[in-house]
């Protein structure tokens, strides 16, 4: 029997029409004798009646949730109108009814509102799709994957691939590596991104290259990042940060007016990655809301505050109408603070014209006054270094604009951040680190030759709400300022042969000044879908702990596969 019509179809157009419905029975109900099914599918719901005359009356009885059923049947006009679907104005009365598959009782509630926990929701994945918000999620990502690949297409890239199993060349997170049988004792590695290979179509003359790629990484998972994740590749030739920044607002323009039907304006914010941890104190700042960090190390210079003496800066967050908070808000706040490197939380706040706070016993009241706290103001004030100020007023600014609900619903605000700098020193190792990769071109090599500190970089990252959607930069393609990159970073000549020889030597054939990004694929599917939990637009996502729940990956392997790798496994 061959369907005609998809369960959120029908309506008082198609009254006693004869249909075919399929899918999956979301409910059965018994209504003094009545036999009501919810079917459903991927479009929604539509509701079969089978009365106690009918020859399948028996067969209607056995049905239970999640049985999947063929019918066929007159569509009627329904007794009591159901405005909440959009196939409540009628009812398919049932002339054939057949189960095509029974179904156990399933562990998990099938409805948008679920109380099963996350563990039990990823164990039985398969059945936690079937729940419309979920298929709404994969629906929606396949619509924003289609979308950006059309507008790469209309402007002259080449949808190209990669491979997965190559080499490891660690300089960030930890490769995740493939034993080989063929040779062993050696390793492949799944790709933390395809950026070599980019580059080497770039030198390949294909000029204008894009792919959805899947990526991997082995470090620490959080709400926004998993394992294993999907990037929109792209890289062109002949093109400068212009350029790049151009087609990527066309790529999202296009995006959110096809997807979601919303205007998207440009050209996008650009803010240097000073001023946005300056002000902001992250690298990737919200931009919906202001609430910005301000320097109270001057103010506090000449004000004997114990824990203020002997600190780089004093910074704060003037929070207006906030001087309410309880002590026991200030104590969270301050457990934020400490956990994001901070060293202390002070506070200084304005109540009906009465000036009070942890500090304030160290203030002369014309020092009080000159804050210029109006009524109902809270000041949080943080000393440190740089860095960890920067991290802790971050983290600080963002659970204000939660706990104050400053944070608008369905605004969506782009920014650039550029003017990176090329290097971050690590004192521990006593050595420079490519804040984003070593094959970030700078902007002026003689000051990465002689003041490797002051080098800046042509990269830039988009952040889209306070997430990072992709980063980019124009790549290096002249192979004496990749030697002096490599050179900066410690790596001796046995190093770069070992890990990018064959790439060093095709920058000696031809390479064209070339650049692009990669936009993280997830992210920007979580954020057009308004879900915090990255997990919920991956179709088979891992735990925070990188356990695949329903596989229950990692697990053991047969002796005899070790065997054959020739790999021994440690107790």
């Amino acid at each position: 029997m061959k369907y005609t019509h998809h369960n959120n179809e029908l309506n008082s157009s198609h009254l006693n029409q004869e249909v075919y419905l399929k899918g999956w029975v979301a409910k059965n109900r018994n209504l003094g004798g009545l036999m009501f099914i919810d079917l459903r599918d991927r479009f929604g719901i539509t509701q079969l009646v089978v009365k106690p005359e009918n020859a399948y009356y028996e067969t209607a009885l056995k049905i239970k949730n999640e049985y999947v059923i063929e019918a066929k049947g007159v569509v009627i006009k329904r007794e009591s109108i159901n405005k909440g679907i959009n196939t409540g104005d009628i009812e398919v009365e049932v002339t054939e009814l057949t189960i095509l598959s029974s179904a156990e009782n399933p562990p998990i509630i099938i409805s948008n509102d679920t109380d099963a926990l996350e563990d039990t929701r990823l164990k039985y994945r398969y059945l936690d799709l079937r729940r419309p918000v979920m298929q709404n999620f994969m629906i929606k990502r396949h619509q924003i994957t289609q979308a950006i690949r059309q507008t790469l297409v209309d402007e002259g890239f080449y949808e190209l691939e990669t491979p997965i199993l190559g080499k490891s060349t660690p300089e960030g997170a930890r490769d995740y590596l493939v034993p080989s049988r063929l040779y062993p004792g050696t390793f492949y590695a799944l790709p933390q991104s395809p950026q070599i290979y980019k580059q080497l179509f770039m030198i390949a003359g294909f000029e204008k290259y894009f792919q959805v790629a899947r990526c991997f990484r082995d470090e620490d998972l959080r709400a926004d990042r998993q394992p294993e994740f999907t990037q929109i590749d792209i890289e062109a030739s002949f093109v400068e940060q212009i350029d790049v920044q151009e087609l990527v607002e066309k790529v999202m323009v296009n995006t959110f007016k096809k997807v979601l039907n919303v205007e998207v304006q440009r050209p996008f914010i650009q803010m240097s990655y000073q001023e946005a941890m300056e002000k902001y104190g992250t690298d990737k700042p919200d931009m919906r809301y202001e609430l910005l960090i301000k320097d109270y190390s001057h103010f506090f210079k000449t004000i004997d505050v114990p824990f203020f003496n002997d600190r780089d800066f004093v910074k704060g967050l003037l929070v207006e109408n906030g001087s309410h908070l309880t002590r026991k808000n200030i104590d969270a706040l301050t457990d934020i603070v400490k956990k994001n490197h901070g060293e202390a939380l002070a506070y200084v706040k304005n109540s009906d014209g009465i000036i009070s706070g942890s500090i304030v016993k160290f203030m002369s009241e014309s020092e009080q006054d000159a804050l210029g706290l109006k009524q109902g103001d809270i000041l949080f004030l943080v000393p440190g270094s740089f860095d960890r100020v920067s991290s802790a007023l971050g983290a600080l600014r963002i659970a204000i604009a939660n706990e104050f609900k400053l944070i608008p619903n369905d605004v969506y605000k782009f920014l650039w951040v550029v003017d990176w700098p090329l290097l971050e020193y690590n004192e521990e190792e006593q050595r420079y680190y490519a804040k984003h990769h070593p094959f970030t071109a700078p902007v002026d090599p003689e000051v990465l030759k002689n003041n490797p500190k002051e080098a800046m970089a042509k990269a830039y990252d988009i952040v889209l709400n306070g997430y990072e959607i992709g980063g980019g930069s124009i790549r290096i393609h002249n192979q004496e300022v990749q030697r002096l990159m490599f050179d900066t970073l410690g790596l001796t000549k046995e190093d770069v042969a070992h890990r990018f020889g064959f790439f060093v030597d095709a920058l000696k054939y031809g390479t064209p000044p070339h650049g692009g990004l990669a936009l993280g694929l997830d992210r920007v599917v979580m954020l057009m879908t308004n879900t915090s939990n990255i997990k919920d637009v991956v179709a088979f996502p891992k735990t925070q702990s990188a356990k695949d729940m329903m596989m229950q990956a990692p697990s053991d392997v047969d002796q005899i596969q070790l065997d054959e790798l020739q790999l021994k496994v440690g107790k």
